[in-house]
């Protein structure tokens, strides 16, 4: 099977990495974190490299994203399937299963969260979104105004000025996937941590979930779109569903 992959690059290395370790040959596409600012435009640039792959190429495209801010809602497959995992943000897919995320979420709601390649990729792209950051109803609606109207480092600087993260936020943790030397980027989260007043703690990724995705164990975790279907987002525990346009 050939499998074209699209995915974010705040999870590059992980997913070379499960790329690498498939019993498939994996293709993979990074798409920039940034593109999270606005889920609108995350949506139509996916659904824009989802139309331009073509059925005598690839078999099956995967796409290591979650719901994201509503940002995979409508997406459409095409000429062939789509497979996504069964999450509300990629968290899941650090921490290896919903049941895991669910349980740290229980535990720590206002947790913000970092990996090895959000702090570097976001460095460089200027986003400073956390990956998973509750930022969805009214808090994402204002977000993207103040993006539209003052550009993204304005946008960012008033949302914590009005207090909106540290309200929101008390805890900030690190997860490291065990995938290249990650001591330097997880200082840099432990510092910001302190600098917000943020009590810290480092996790241990889990790569089953992922690697599931890599290597077409498509079973229970992940929703399979047929060509003509489209991503719909349910109000239970499957998170995800597949609809025909009407």
């Amino acid at each position: 099977m050939h499998i074209k992959c699209f995915a974010c690059d705040a999870l590059a290395r992980v997913a070379y990495f499960c790329a690498a370790h498939s019993r498939f040959m994996v293709d993979v596409e990074l798409l920039s974190f940034g593109l999270h600012v606005t889920p609108k435009k995350l949506r139509r640039h996916l659904q824009e490299r989802i139309d331009a792959v073509k059925s005598d190429e690839y078999d099956t495209i995967i796409l290591t994203y979650g719901l994201c801010g509503k940002a995979t809602a409508g997406l459409a497959a095409r000429a062939v399937p789509i497979v996504i995992p069964r999450a509300h943000d990629c968290i899941t897919l650090f921490l290896g299963s919903r049941e895991r995320y669910q349980r740290e979420f229980e535990a720590q709601p206002g947790t913000y969260w970092y990996t090895k390649d959000y702090i570097e990729r976001g460095s460089n792209s200027g986003v400073s979104l956390s990956i998973g950051a509750d930022m969805s109803g009214d808090r994402q609606a204002q977000y993207e105004e103040f993006v539209e109207k003052y550009g993204k480092d304005n946008a960012d600087y008033l949302m914590e000025a009005m207090g909106t993260w540290q309200q929101h936020y008390q805890r900030a943790a690190f997860i490291d996937m065990g995938i290249g030397d990650s001591a330097a980027v997880e200082s840099q989260a432990q510092a910001e941590a302190n600098r917000r007043g943020w009590t810290f703690d480092r996790l241990n990724g889990d790569l089953r979930l992922m690697q599931r995705l890599f290597d077409g164990d498509w079973r229970n975790d992940m929703l399979i779109l047929q060509p003509g279907e489209a991503l719909e987002m349910t109000a239970d525990e499957r998170i995800v569903c597949g609809v025909r346009p009407l």
